[in-house]
């Protein structure tokens, strides 16, 4: 039952044939034990520079909301405008031609409206 195969020696002790302990890449954080503090300063700009870069995205981004929000506000205003100066008997004409063609929607919104109105009136009771 002891077959040797060639090049395998049981009773060989073992050795360690890797390339070396630090040599791997594994575990290793790159970071110098040797000299402690000399990374920080590199650290320190690195954090700097991303904060500033997020700071303009973060900029960027309120100006675009900005514009997108006065936008609605402006497309708002043009239809309370046409509403003041419309007749009622033709928004409710318009409304009720409009729950004919999309009778789905027509009950979403109004359940939609709804809760809106429940919550509003709930809100002043308590």
């Amino acid at each position: 039952m002891s077959q040797n195969r060639e090049g395998f020696n049981p009773n060989a002790p073992t050795t360690n044939t890797g390339t070396g302990s630090g040599s791997s890449g594994i575990g290793s954080s790159g970071y110098d034990s040797s000299s402690p503090g000399s990374g920080s300063a590199g650290t320190a700009t690195a954090l700097s520079q991303t904060a500033q870069d997020y700071g303009h995205k973060i900029s960027e981004a309120a100006t675009q909301a900005k514009d997108y929000v006065s936008d609605k506000v402006s497309v708002v205003g043009d239809k309370l405008k046409e509403l003041q100066n419309a007749d009622l008997g033709e928004v409710a004409a318009n409304a009720k031609e409009y729950a004919r063609k999309n009778p789905g929607q027509a009950i979403l919104i109004s359940a939609a409206a709804g809760l809106v109105l429940g919550l509003i009136l709930r809100g002043r009771r308590q």
